[in-house]
């Protein structure tokens, strides 16, 4: 009787180790499949349309520094466009603004013919188109393999009963989601940079010279006017600072004149 006993708890505990191994097995079988499997894209080929950054950098002459802005704010007006930053100055030979204008890409070269109408020259013409589809695609794959990544673990973590299993699968889940908002971030700021593009204008106007010239004489010529006058105050305070002196020498004149002209009649 007692052999028959030791026989059935034997069974019991084997069945049990055997049904734990079993499903230790299927929860690592699990996660090592999805390990394996991240890599894989979870689309197959497909079409994106190119990708394209554009920019551009100007700077030229004009003949009205107002006018010019006016036909920029027009241009910017028309084509949906927004002023980001603007400033304006002046330097010893010339008037000068400079702004920046960020303006939606399928307008851009609308825009940049609108502004140059009637600009013969450029100081400074740079414009750049950076194909980035290549890029893009590459974010674009990675983000969609997290996303069903973070979906089979979330799964898994519905069947775990483990407390183990459960808090080692929602941390794979959490690492997961910050590569995942990292890459939205960073296709969210690519796709910021190919839908609208960045045009600098720098436009500047020459000081005549005659015009300088005009001012440096009426400068001059006050100049002179108040250096006339200092002179002639000052003048006038050292004459009463010595009025005792000039009292005495009139004084002395005076007699010695008086004298001779005694001795003249002798």
């Amino acid at each position: 009787m007692r052999y028959i006993f030791s026989l059935f708890l034997f069974l019991v505990i084997t069945l049990s180790a055997c049904s734990k191994a079993s499903d230790d097995k299927v929860y690592n079988s699990s996660v090592s499949a999805i390990t394996m499997s991240a890599p894989a894209s979870v689309d197959g080929p497909q079409t994106i349309p190119q990708k394209i950054i554009k920019s551009a950098n100007l700077k030229f002459e004009t003949a009205d520094i107002e006018e010019t802005f006016q036909q920029i704010q027009k241009a910017v007006k028309e084509s949906h466009a927004s002023i980001q930053s603007d400033s304006e100055g002046k330097n010893d030979i010339s008037l000068y603004r400079n702004i920046t204008v960020k303006v939606p890409s399928q307008n851009f070269d609308v825009f940049l013919q609108s502004i140059t109408k009637g600009v013969s020259y450029f100081d400074q013409k740079e414009i750049s188109s950076e194909d980035v589809t290549d890029q893009y695609i590459d974010l674009d794959s990675r983000l969609k393999t997290k996303r069903k990544l973070e979906e089979r673990y979330i799964e898994i973590l519905k069947k775990a009963t483990k407390v183990s299993e459960i808090l080692e699968i929602e941390k794979q889940i959490s690492e997961i989601r910050e590569e995942i908002e990292s890459k939205q971030g960073q296709l969210k700021y690519l796709e910021s940079r190919i839908s609208e593009s960045r045009v600098f204008i720098q436009f500047y106007k020459p000081i005549a010279e005659k015009q300088s010239v005009k001012v440096s004489y009426g400068s001059k010529l006050l100049t002179a006017v108040k250096s006339g006058f200092n002179e002639l105050s000052g003048s006038f305070i050292w004459l009463i600072s010595i009025w005792p002196f000039i009292i005495i020498f009139c004084v002395l004149a005076y007699f010695i004149r008086k004298r001779f002209k005694r001795r003249k009649k002798e």
